[in-house]
């Protein structure tokens, strides 16, 4: 039975604590975009140059393909920051998506140059015109308020949606985003159903989505700028427990409700925990959900970092 409880967890509860009155006010942000980038080594120069000026900590992924980032700043920094970008016609427009940060959630800026901003290693494709129909987050509400006949595909990591998932969800079982071509047998099933592919913040519901309807999948949609955006209109609502995220922080409910639930199982002893660390006893390394209890008495096999 999945267990309600009071809406922050242990670590955040930890963090406000230590934080002071005047302790200035840190923001995480969140975008991507798909375009042709011809000098991608010139725009990495610019936004390294631009982010330490600022003060920015994070990571910025740039490719022929588009952009993807994700950087916290205090709220002056993140709003220059923001006013700069939009100056850019490539980022006039695109969906810039916030949650709260801790001033700690990147140890740096790191802003490269890759072959793609978001691995899948299934060929290029023409995102623009490949990728599958958005669906609101309103609508997708109504879907489910409707009783509309269809199924979520959770496109993040398995670990990911071991914290938090939606109703309706069917789980993959990804290790990594780049396993997807492997596991589209598995999902032969899904082929003439209706389909809303859900992410984090929507790119790699972009790219996952020109896979699958060039594999026959008839009836696809993606949530349109993902999961971070339902969670931002409908909070506590259709997605049950928090969001993963790949910095220090681990996890955000993005806004928090009294009546959240926990649905993360602690790998050791199975009580609610949305508590992550890297579990070493295994090659690679994987992330797992452990409570603090158990965390405390197995150090030599779990860490804390990122």
């Amino acid at each position: 039975m999945l267990c309600k409880v009071l809406a922050f967890s242990t670590r955040n509860m930890l963090e406000s604590q230590k934080k002071s009155m005047n302790s200035p006010e840190y923001i995480v942000i969140l975008f991507y975009v798909f375009a042709h980038i011809a000098d991608p080594k010139t725009l990495v120069e610019l936004h390294r140059q631009k982010g330490t000026e600022l003060g920015l900590t994070g990571r910025m992924l740039v490719a022929e393909e588009g952009v993807n980032a994700t950087f916290e700043g205090t709220r002056e920094s993140v709003d220059a920051y923001i006013a700069f970008l939009r100056t850019d016609p490539l980022f006039a427009t695109i969906k810039i998506k916030e949650s709260a940060g801790t001033g700690s959630a990147f140890p740096k800026l790191t802003i490269k140059v890759r072959k793609e901003i978001v691995t899948l290693g299934a060929g290029t494709f023409d995102v623009a015109n490949e990728t599958a129909k958005e669906l609101p987050a309103e609508d997708l509400q109504k879907w489910y308020e409707t009783n509309e006949d269809f199924v979520v595909l959770d496109l993040r990591n398995d670990y990911e949606i071991a914290s938090g998932q939606f109703e309706k969800t069917i789980d993959p079982g990804l290790a990594n985003f780049r396993d997807l071509p492997q596991k589209l047998e598995e999902l032969k099933h899904l082929k003439d159903k209706k389909v809303v592919t859900v992410c984090t913040g929507g790119i790699r519901c972009e790219k996952a989505t020109c896979l699958l309807t060039r594999e026959g999948f008839t009836d696809v949609y993606q949530l349109k700028d993902g999961i971070h955006t339902y969670m931002e209109k409908f909070p506590g609502d259709r997605f049950k427990g928090t969001l993963f995220v790949f910095d220090n922080r681990m996890t955000t409910p993005v806004i928090d409700t009294e009546n959240r639930e926990i649905i993360g199982r602690c790998i050791m002893c199975d009580v609610p925990t949305e508590e992550y660390y890297s579990d070493d006893s295994t090659r690679p390394s994987k992330k797992v959900l452990c409570c603090t209890n158990c965390y405390s008495v197995n150090t030599d096999r779990f860490r804390t970092r990122v």
